[in-house]
This record gives structure tokens, sequence and C-alpha cells, in this order.
């Protein structure tokens, strides 16, 4: 493939300004997922029933569901930019709003309104990411972007343990409302974003892709770089239907089934981890939110390794190899319960360090096997799947662990990493060191092996 101006550009400070607005997006998920469970048992002014707390856990989750799946493609037909900053108002509006709620009702419907502006933002901020930045830092940066996610945990963490302590039983609305504060402050920030140049070819509109590029490259977009953007996104005028039919439905499997198969564990994890760090009196209060602090750390710098490996080693060879060795601890742990505390910690460590690889996949693969047209659109199909695995891990492990305890619910954790390893094995394409174009690409029939846009190999 010839020199492609985005593809081959250098790494410039706009690059650093774009990924710093999109890890907001990530940020704001955590912190806005996490903090709940910090101030949820201190609502007790709200008269909750156990279903109620229950739903007001859920309905962000079931807004993240369809907010990915309805705004990806709602993204795909109208553009990255402006909505881009939008869907931030409504976090914020909806933050400060939850201070004042005196019915349980409304907070579920608050919680489920900020979860759809959470699930937009999947799809907005990682397919505009993706469309900007060059081949040699894609893989990384938009790997770093679930450093974001546990960043944004770990803060609700200390925020949520601060107010509790210095404001007892009013804590829990100036927590929810806090997270208006980084939202404000990524709606200012975000204001004036390029649109993709990508989306804008795709879209016919040449005159602006040309003045985006001019305003961001200079005296580099010369009219044969914009010649060869536009052979790259030329329109196809693909539709949502688009994602599940031929060899876009076999990535759409792809993605959607690993995305759901690492969130389950994953996301057990996350409940099962406090009650290891039981061991050190830290089960009860707010030495309960101290731990689920280190787990989100513990998860972040699992990240790191991969991200040295993802430009090196590749993609393909990282996620087939992180299934395999997250589901050794899951098993561990499953066959040996009641094994010495050391050796519990040693698992976690060892899960949290291997699950790296699939986290920062999550945003590399959806923006890369797909074209600039649903790119977006499988994003948002990603997500959506991806969030029935977070209320599987949320929710259901505690009914394993009261029904069969902790090893056999541990070994069904790994049974489903495996499966995992299994869907990886035979689906998982290799993308590195491809021009965005050319990995989206679907292959015309008879290709070689080196004409194929996304070959599983290695």
């Amino acid at each position: 493939m010839r020199s492609s101006l985005i593809d081959d550009a250098r790494f410039r400070p706009f690059h650093r300004k774009m990924f710093a607005l999109t890890a907001g997006g990530q940020f704001l998920d955590g912190y806005l997922l996490s903090i709940v469970g910090v101030v949820v048992l201190g609502m007790s002014d709200l008269g909750m029933s156990a279903s109620e707390e229950g739903m007001i856990g859920a309905s962000a989750l079931i807004g993240l569901f369809v907010g990915g799946l309805v705004f990806g493609r709602v993204t795909d037909r109208i553009g990255r930019q402006l909505l881009f900053t939008l869907h931030f108002v409504v976090i914020a509006a909806a933050s400060v709003a939850s201070m004042f709620v005196s019915d349980p009702a409304l907070m579920v419907a608050l919680r489920f309104l900020i979860g759809i502006a959470l699930g937009a933002d999947y799809a907005i901020g990682s397919a505009l990411l993706s469309e900007w930045l060059p081949k040699a830092q894609r893989g990384r940066v938009m790997g770093m972007l679930i450093m974001a996610w546990f960043v944004g945990a770990t803060a609700a963490y200390a925020v949520g343990y601060t107010l509790i302590n210095v404001m007892g039983t009013e804590a829990w609305r100036w927590a929810l409302g806090s997270a208006a504060v980084p939202a404000v402050a990524f709606i200012i920030a975000r204001i004036g974003t390029p649109e993709s140049p990508r989306w804008l070819v795709s879209r016919g509109r040449l005159d602006e892709a040309q003045a985006v590029l001019t305003r961001v490259y200079g005296k580099e977009a010369t009219p044969e770089a914009i010649a060869s953007l536009v052979d790259d996104e030329t329109s196809r005028g693909l539709g949502f239907a688009e994602v599940f039919r031929g060899e876009y439905l076999r990535r759409t499997a792809f993605v959607s089934l690993f995305w759901l198969l690492q969130i389950v564990p994953l996301f057990a994890i996350y409940t099962f981890g406090p009650t290891i760090l039981s061991a050190f009196g830290m089960s009860a209060g707010n030495g309960s939110i101290i731990g689920s602090a280190l787990i989100s750390l513990l998860f972040l710098a699992g990240c790191l390794p991969a991200l040295r490996l993802i430009d090196t080693w590749g993609r393909r060879p990282l996620i087939v190899w992180s299934f395999a060795l997250m589901a050794v601890p899951l098993a561990v742990l499953g066959l040996a319960p009641t094994a010495p505390v050391a050796v519990v910690l040693v698992c976690f460590c060892a899960y949290a360090l291997f699950s790296g690889g699939p986290s920062i996949l999550e945003f590399i693969y959806p923006t890369e096997l797909f074209p600039t047209e649903v790119r977006a659109t499988a994003v948002g199909v990603g997500t959506a799947v991806s969030r029935i695995g977070a209320a599987i891990g949320t929710y259901l492990l505690p009914v394993g662990l009261d029904r069969i305890g902790a090893g056999p619910t541990m070994l069904i954790m790994a049974l489903i990493t495996l499966l995992g390893f299994a869907v990886c094995v035979t689906l998982a394409p290799e993308t590195r060191g491809r021009h965005l174009a050319e990995s989206s690409r679907v292959p015309t029939p008879g290709a070689t092996s080196a004409e194929r846009p996304a070959d599983v190999v290695g």
C-alpha cells in the first residue's frame, strides 16, 4: 500500500491531545461505575429495597448496552465530532441531578441515562482516535485507553473514601455529583476537536477533509495525500447490517465473544478480590474501599507489559497466550480454594498481569477490523455484548459463591476463559503494522497471504 499521510505521520502533540481527550471518557466510565458501588450502602435515606439497590447498580450497565448499540450506528451516520462533546453534557447534568434525588426510581433513571452516554463514548471516542493515529503508535495508544478506566476507578475509591470520612451520611450525594467536575472539564477541553478526515472522505465531504488535514498537518496535506485518503475511504454504502454479513460477521463474532468471555471472569475477580484481601483485615467498612482501590491498581499494572508487546510481538499471539495464561490462576483457585493466602495472592496477581493483553485489545481490534463507515457501529456492538458479560460477572458470581462455593465458581470462570482461548485461536487475526484501511478491508477471493488485510497468522 502506498504512503498515507495519517498512517505514516510522525506522532505529534496533536495526537497526544486526542488521546488525552478520548481517555477522559474511559476515566469517567471507571469513575462513574465504581463510585456508586462505594456509596450505595450509604443511601439509606432513600428508603431503598434490596431490588431497588440492585437496579441502581445495574441501570448504568443496561444503559451502556443501549448506548453502545444505538450510538455506535448514529456516530457512523452523523459523524464523530458533534457527539464527542455532546454526551458529556448529559453525564454532567445527570451527575448534578443525582445530588438532589429523593426517589430510588429517579436514581435508577439517572444512572441509566449516564450509562447510555458512557456507552456512546466507547464508540465515538475510539473511532475518532483510531482514525487519527499513525500506524506505528496506534496499537500502544489505543491500548492505553483501558488504563484510564482503572485510573478512574481508583480515583472513585479515593474520593468516596475521603467523602465518607469527612461528610458522613450526606457523602453519597456529593460523591455522585463529583463526576460532574471532570465531565465539565472534558466538555471544555473537547470543544473544537476536529472531525475525522476519514469519515469526511467516506461521506464525500472532500473540501472539509482537506481543511481539517491542513489544520493538523500543514503543508504535508498535499493533493497527493488527499488523493491517497480518497482511495482508502471511498464510500461503499455500508450500513448496520454489514457487520453481520460475510467476513465482517466473523470479525463481529470474534470481537464480541472475546470481549464477553474476558469480562465475565474479570468482573468476577473484581468481586472476589476484596474477599482475598480480607485476609489482611480489609474486609469491612472503609477497609474494603482501600482493598478495591488496590485491585484496580493491580489490573492497571497488568496492562503495562501488554503495551510493550502489542507492536513487537503482535495482536494475535498476545491475545491467544493471554487467555491461555489467564485460565491457569483461575484453575488453581478453583482446585485449591483453601490454599495459603500467599498462593491465593500470587494467583490473583498473575490473573491481573495476564489480563492486560485482552484488556488493551478491547479498543484495538474493533477499530482495526472494520472500515470507517461501520467502525463506530462495530465498537458499539462489542461494547453492548461486553456489558452482558459485566452483568453476568457482577451479579451471578455472588450466587455461585453462595450456592456452590468458591472452588467450583472459580473453575467455571476458568472454563469461560478457556472458551475465550478457543475463540482467539480460531478467529483472532494479526493486524500489526498495517494501515487502517488495509487492516479493515475484506480480502478478495484467492488473495495470497501477503495480500490479506487481517490474516489469521502468528
